[in-house]
């Protein structure tokens, strides 16, 4: 497989997951995310096979019909493995499953799940005393279940490092591109994110839905306003002064902001400047401490901090992966 300049200590084997009545739209976000080459080097990111549960033939979501490269054994020596989702929050995987699971993380084997995929790696074990998340309506029957996690209620994904878990439907492409800024940088996610016709990147910690649709309303949009803090993101936040720009009490200022971005401001600023902090650190000749004043979080102990409590890394390390 040819070398990738972005990723020279990176293990790019990657063994997605198939199993009886497999989750279509799940599965196929990960094919299109982690089995194409990039658009720039022609060089596909991941050596990617197809490991089944199951063996033979056998049913996918919408009456497909698939055949994969081969069975569990193909888990052993896989840098990543993804789980895309789970035929049934109330259906336990197999006990060889359950196994191999937990001999390849032994192993050194990173483990991404989807959706209900994230119920395997509960009854595998793997998610005890690590945070973790699923679909909205299936994070209450986590938490229940398997009192040992640390559930994330409505967030998109959750990355502890070696074990990542992610919401249902869009957000696995949220946690595709996650995994592939992790190995090879932005840059390469962004041209991802192109070619999928999807955001360049949302937070793990962003609400996976708004609590009602965003409808057109008299009076100012917040566009504006949200460009100018984009653009100005070493000026304090100071919910009053933002209020009475958008020409609203603060208490309706609040309420829009969460209606039009599903997050509180203080959360959107925070997401806005890591995103800024990732794209200067692509540049090796800036300090991390210039990064940190640019980016609008004064020092770098600051952003270091907001790296590994949201990121899960440090402003060095994602330099270095970059």
């Amino acid at each position: 497989m040819p070398t990738f300049s972005g990723a020279p200590a990176l293990n790019r084997r990657l063994v997605l997951l198939a199993y009886e009545c497999l989750c279509t739209f799940e599965f196929g976000t990960a094919v299109e995310a982690f089995g194409r080459a990039d658009e720039v080097t022609g060089e596909p990111l991941y050596e990617m096979v197809v490991a089944s549960v199951e063996s033979g033939i056998f049913s996918a979501q919408g009456g497909i019909r698939l055949v994969v490269d081969g069975g569990l054994e193909l888990l052993d020596g896989a840098g990543t493995i993804v789980i895309p989702g789970w035929r049934s929050i109330d259906e336990p995987p197999s006990p060889q499953l359950i196994t191999a699971l937990q001999r390849a993380h032994a192993n050194g084997s990173r483990i991404v799940s989807i959706c209900a995929g994230s119920f395997v790696l509960a009854e595998a074990g793997l998610l005890d005393g690590k945070r973790a998340t699923a679909h909205w309506n299936s994070t209450e029957a986590l938490a229940r279940r398997y009192p040992k996690i640390q559930v994330s209620h409505g967030v998109i994904y959750v990355d502890e490092g070696s074990i990542i878990t992610s919401s249902g439907g869009a957000a696995g492409v949220d946690l595709c591109l996650h995994v592939i800024r992790r190995d090879f940088g932005a840059e390469v996610a962004n041209r991802a994110a192109r070619r999928m016709v999807t955001s360049t990147h949302r937070e793990g910690e962003q609400a996976q839905y708004l609590a009602q649709p965003v409808t057109a309303r008299q009076g100012k949009s917040l566009s504006p306003l949200l460009d100018r803090l984009r653009a100005t993101l070493d000026r304090p936040l100071a919910i009053a002064e933002l209020a009475s720009e958008a020409g609203m009490s603060r208490r309706t200022f609040l309420r829009r902001f969460q209606e039009s971005t599903g997050t509180s401001p203080g959360e959107w600023m925070l997401g806005i400047r890591l995103q800024n902090a990732c794209r200067l650190l692509e540049n090796p000749t800036l300090s991390i401490e210039h990064v940190a004043e640019q980016s609008g979080f004064g020092s770098a102990e600051t952003l270091r901090h907001h790296f590994r409590r949201r990121l899960g890394t440090t402003p060095s390390e994602f330099r270095r992966q970059a």
